[in-house]
């Protein structure tokens, strides 16, 4: 007897599949150096999009051709919060044990960034602190986990406003 495919299974089968896939996309940006880069990072974003959709066309699929905006919004939030706790805890692993030196180079990536706009020793020093505070492993992995559920919940509500289908309403 086949099992009827729930918000929450879907959410978890998508949000193992595009937190193995982030991890790829992590590993691959940090062995070429390219974490810094903006441009390539902000790239991992198309994981998750991805993923969101496939979750919510397989749902849609199992269940008769019908998903509700909530049962939407539901699956692509819990798969990003899924997602990002899997990545999270990737780069937590590999900022803290197996190259302790990826903080360091975020740090001076911020501090050519602030030495390019022209500010003066004291501004930037101020904002080392600060950004150094944000860039440890463990508030990054925490800060990580909370923006992948709210960037998860705003694709969500769009590509759930796409994709719902509602069940026609019958009278008896």
């Amino acid at each position: 007897m086949e099992q009827q495919l729930t918000t929450a299974r879907a959410s978890l089968k998508w949000g193992l599949i595009s937190g193995v896939a982030s991890i790829v996309f992590l590993t691959v940006l940090y062995v070429t150096g390219q974490m810094t880069n903006q441009g390539i990072s902000s790239l991992g974003l198309i994981i998750p999009i991805v993923a969101i959709v496939l979750a919510m066309k397989e749902f849609r699929t199992a269940n008769g051709g019908f998903m509700t905006y909530g049962q939407g919004l539901g699956i692509g939030t819990l798969l990003t919060g899924i997602s990002g706790f899997i990545s999270g805890t990737y780069g937590y692993i590999y900022n803290e044990f197996i190259d302790s030196t990826i903080q360091q180079q975020i740090l001076d990536k911020s501090r050519e960034q602030l030495e390019n706009r022209g500010m003066d020793d004291a501004q930037i020093e101020a904002a080392m602190e600060m950004t150094a505070k944000f860039t440890s492993p463990g508030i990054t992995f925490v800060i990580g986990i909370i923006m992948s559920i709210i960037i998860g919940f705003v694709v969500s509500l769009i590509i759930s406003a796409i994709m719902k289908k509602d069940k026609p309403f019958e009278l008896e």
